[in-house]
């Protein structure tokens, strides 16, 4: 059976913080470069920079400018594009994973639930999780904290998800925390990972880098490194390890935890 294969491109680049028209331009300009990719990932926040201080000032909703700009140019590249910014959400501002696909149609939105830091008194959480369509492929999407919580990647590949994308803007001193995690999910999940940080000097923040694409066996197919760039690879959409078991089919329904006590002890009294 022939294993579906996306050609995804990692867009590790450095925004310009309060400057969404600066990024929009790079943003397509990347997109245009690599029309032969089916999708382009880039960070979260990317559109508008990360900042916790200003974020309803880039922030954007579904009739923004910006927005449709993106629409159109997906549609135009014939390529797919997951990006990070800052929505209008709630009464507040959320920040937000957008997908479009390749025929520029908004195929998701997902807000971060998990928020860290000075993201709590910047932006309102999420309340769920979703999947988007691309190709006719379900992708589970995640924003940067959410990694490092197991359930989350378990609950989006219970519920069918092909594949795990996750943008991020993880800093120092955390880049081999989000390395492990990203990895990790790949690998206990059976479901490979596509995981596009930040890099470089941010408001705040210095971003550790380290984009790449991880196989269900934990084998890397594409990978940024350190620096700003745009590393592209192949993302085999297989659930299946061609060395360890399907930890899906395996797992038991939730155990009960009981404290032991000496009634649990068997043999001769001492």
């Amino acid at each position: 059976m022939t294993v579906p294969i996306l050609q995804v491109a990692l867009a590790q680049l450095v925004p310009v913080v309060n400057d969404a028209g600066a990024n929009l331009v790079r943003m397509r300009q990347i997109m245009e470069a690599h029309r032969e990719a089916d999708l382009v990932v880039f960070p979260e926040l990317f559109l508008g920079g990360y900042t916790t201080r200003t974020p309803a000032a880039q922030a954007i909703d579904v009739e923004s400018t910006a927005l449709k700009q993106l629409c159109d140019h997906a549609a135009w590249c014939e390529t797919a594009v997951i990006f990070g910014a800052a929505e209008h959400y709630r009464g507040g501002i959320a920040n937000s994973a957008f997908c479009i696909n390749r025929h520029g149609e908004v195929a998701g939105i997902y807000r971060k639930t998990h928020l860290f830091g000075d993201e709590i008194d910047a932006f309102v959480p999420g309340d769920e999780l979703i999947t988007v369509d691309i190709d006719g492929h379900r992708l589970g999407l995640m924003i940067c904290f959410d990694v490092e919580f197991p359930e989350v990647a378990r609950a989006l590949s219970q519920a069918g998800a092909e594949a795990l994308v996750t943008i991020s803007a993880n800093m120092t001193p955390f880049g081999m925390d989000h390395h492990l995690f990203a990895m990790a999910r790949a690998v206990e999940n059976t479901r490979p990972h596509v995981y596009v940080n930040q890099t470089g000097a941010g408001e705040t923040f210095e971003f550790t880098g380290g984009s790449m694409i991880v196989s269900v066996d934990g084998e890397l197919t594409a990978v940024a490194g350190e620096h700003e760039g745009v590393a592209q690879g192949p993302l085999a959409l297989t659930n299946r390890s061609a060395l360890r078991p399907d930890y899906h089919q395996l797992k038991r329904e939730t155990l009960l935890v009981r404290q032991a006590n000496r009634n649990d002890v068997t043999g001769p009294t001492l």
